[in-house]
């Protein structure tokens, strides 16, 4: 009764005439009291005039009247409504509650209004304040909208990326768009130093021509001429053997293996042997830089030994030959030792060395000899035997040299007169195979 009092209060109507409407109203539609029941389950308030008893009543159907029902129910209650005492009471009751039904245009959202409806039901029954509780809810309603919408704001935040990448642009603008074009010039160039790629491509190709033209002789002509003018053309011979085979500035030690056995004592006495020892050592002076040659003389054994330079090289076989004495048999595998031995001994270790095996027979004992040469293979495969046969190349003590098959020794026949041959005949024989 409390809020139907302060309701017609607040309507300009007294107590008086609501009990006059109310007894008149009872008199003419006393059963039709029952029908807004129905109608109104959610309203309990209308039917209940009984002063003592509805108050408490009312706090309890309160929060079972959803406001956003009553709505919808209004509308056919105010058709419906035929007494004029109920119609009065439920006026005054939907003129407390008008402006709950303001917030229609949110009905796509039943959920909030229907969660909404409690609360205003506990505030209403006490204070009619509750007209302002629905305003309120209304209002962070569309705070909740623009929120949506802010959200749309951080997206933005990707902004940042691009704000980064001019502001150390900037701070580096001079001196960024120098950096990158330096380091492509610096890279294309491979470090040649030119301003653009065609003048670093034209440095580079400056630099290297001294590598390429790097491949020299290991004694210059000038100081052969100086030293040993008598080997000029051997020299120039030698030159353009080593050019054709690819071997020009190619270093190795070079030796000397001269056959002392019997039958090679014409080859002594005709020059042969001399002949041949110089034009071993203007091939040398090409690719040693110490332009010397080491010699070997063998026949049973080791007989001796011997050096070949520019400055002492003339006669030097004929001297170094008539101090030996007896001569002997044909031991392969004697020279072959002595010379392997003397290299490890005088060379650094992996040095090229290239010996000038000359011979005029098979070896007297072909085994050891054989084995020697592939104990040299294996454990010094960078010694080459290029063999020189003095002698008939048909002669059948040469096919042991034609069937070595050790993999570091090759031949070459120089027939009965290898005196007689020419510098370039003897170097592309002895060159043949040969690649260190």
């Amino acid at each position: 009764m409390g809020i139907l009092t302060l309701l017609r209060n607040a309507f300009g109507r007294s107590r008086k005439e609501r009990a006059a409407q109310a007894e008149g109203a009872t008199q003419e539609t006393a059963p039709a009291v029952t029908a807004p029941e129905p109608k109104l389950p959610s309203q309990p308030a209308a039917p209940a005039e009984p002063d003592p008893s509805e108050p408490p009543a009312q706090p309890e159907a309160t929060p079972q009247v959803p406001e956003p029902r009553s709505e919808s129910t209004p509308a056919p209650a105010a058709a419906s409504t035929s007494t004029s005492t109920s119609t009065d009471e439920h006026d005054l009751v939907k003129a407390a509650f008008t402006n709950i039904t303001v917030p229609k245009p949110t009905d796509p959202e039943p959920e909030p209004q229907s969660e909404a409806a409690p609360e205003p039901a506990a505030e209403p029954q006490p204070e009619p304040k509750p007209k302002t509780e629905p305003k309120t809810e209304t209002a962070p309603e569309p705070a909740a909208e623009p929120q949506s919408e802010a959200e749309p704001e951080p997206t933005p935040a990707p902004a940042p990326a691009p704000e980064p990448a001019p502001d150390p642009a900037p701070a580096d603008g001079d001196k960024a768009p120098q950096g990158p074009p330096a380091p492509d010039n610096e890279s294309s160039t491979s470090g040649a130093g030119g301003d653009t790629i065609a003048e670093g491509e034209a440095e580079a190709t400056k630099a290297t021509p001294p590598e390429a033209t790097a491949p020299k002789p290991a004694t210059t002509a000038a100081r052969l001429r100086s030293q040993a003018p008598g080997l000029t053309t051997a020299y120039k011979a030698a030159g353009t053997a080593l050019k054709k085979h690819g071997l020009t500035g190619t270093r190795a030690r070079v030796h000397l293996v001269l056959d002392r056995s019997a039958s090679m004592r014409a080859y002594f006495k005709d020059g042969s042997a001399q002949a041949l020892a110089e034009q071993t050592l203007a091939l040398a002076a090409h690719l040693d830089p110490e332009a010397a040659v080491h010699v070997t003389f063998f026949s049973t054994e080791v007989d001796g030994t011997g050096e070949l330079t520019l400055a002492d090289h003339e006669n030097k076989i004929d001297e170094l030959h008539g101090a030996l004495g007896r001569m002997g048999r044909t031991a392969y595998h004697a020279a072959v030792e002595a010379v392997l031995a003397h290299h490890a001994e005088h060379a650094p270790p992996g040095t090229p060395a290239l010996v000038v095996f000359q011979t005029d027979g098979a070896p007297d004992a072909k085994t050891p000899a054989t084995q020697s040469l592939t104990d040299a293979a294996a454990n010094h495969p960078n010694v080459h035997f290029s063999f020189v046969a003095f002698g008939d190349p048909e002669n059948k003590a040469f096919d042991y040299l034609r069937k070595l098959k050790t993999g570091n020794a090759s031949h070459f026949l120089a027939g009965e007169t290898p005196k007689e041959l020419t510098d370039k005949e003897l170097y592309e024989g002895v060159l043949a195979t040969w690649r260190p």
